[in-house]
């Protein structure tokens, strides 16, 4: 077996066999003027130990799960994930856009909601999405570059124009070079913008070639993705990214089923 993929499936393993105690609720009309959203509590059925902070995850889905359904954030992600058995140890924030781009200020104030409600660990708050939520990310990064941990952004691009932002924090893109969906130019776009700030020493951006649009998607199963997110926090002196991991178009190409014993599942059309 090669050796990194043994070292991925032991990971998954071990990530695996940790306790989650909690379950996702829905919240519709919860937070005004927002979205709708899922949220995890890992300690729910438990009481809350004052000295544990937990992180905070937030999940910006693509434009095939807008809607008004909650349901259909179910399909794909962290909260997919969690069901077929990955553990994931912090707060999770699955908020669904009903159309459009998502706007920076709605989700952040859901954000105020869980912190305002729940022990969050304000200096370990992380983003990550795909796609329009790749979109919606890079977004949410540049608008709160000094309230944001890390982030990640899969096959998406930037809809606001300001990005300097986004050389203040660890941020890993990653874009397939076959998508034909999201062109790879638009991951280029935010690359260059940041490397024009004249600092771009917390980007990791991978190009994987030859992959497709849906297939990224498997990197929500991959435990090295929290990993990585969860290794920065706020008060990292400078605030250096981990560069200690990496994505190839190998790793993907496993199967759902090789990594996590899952049934299979249809990234196709995942957009």
């Amino acid at each position: 077996m090669n050796q990194k993929i043994y070292l991925i499936l032991l990971s998954l393993v071990m990530c695996v066999n940790c306790y989650s105690g909690g379950d996702f609720k829905a919240h519709r009309g919860t937070v005004s003027g927002s979205y709708n959203f899922w949220f995890l509590d890992p300690e729910d059925g438990g009481s809350h130990d004052s000295n544990a902070h937990f992180p905070l995850l937030i999940f910006l889905h693509g434009k095939s799960l807008c809607g008004n359904n909650l349901e259909k954030v179910r399909r794909y992600g962290p909260i997919n994930a969690i069901s077929k058995g990955l553990c994931i140890d912090s707060y999770i924030l699955a908020p669904q856009n009903s159309g459009g781009a998502w706007n920076p200020q709605k989700i952040w104030k859901i954000v105020e909601w869980a912190k305002q409600n729940y022990p969050v660990d304000t200096t370990r708050i992380f983003v990550y999405g795909m796609s329009l939520g790749g979109y919606g990310t890079i977004d949410f990064a540049a608008t709160y570059p000094d309230k944001i941990a890390a982030a990640m952004a899969i096959c998406g691009g930037a809809s606001v124009r300001n990005l300097d932002g986004l050389s203040r924090l660890p941020l890993w893109i990653i874009h397939g070079t076959a998508d034909r969906a999201v062109p790879i130019a638009q991951s280029d776009k935010v690359a260059n913008a940041i490397k024009a700030t004249g600092d771009d020493s917390r980007l990791i951006y991978t190009r994987l070639k030859g992959i497709d649009h849906g297939r990224p998607a498997r990197i929500f199963y991959m435990s090295q993705t929290y990993d990585w997110l969860f290794s920065h926090c706020l008060s990292d002196e400078g605030r250096p990214v981990n560069r200690d991991f990496e994505y190839t178009p190998q790793m993907l190409n496993v199967s759902y089923r090789e990594l996590m014993n899952l049934e299979n599942i249809d990234t196709s059309n995942i957009k």
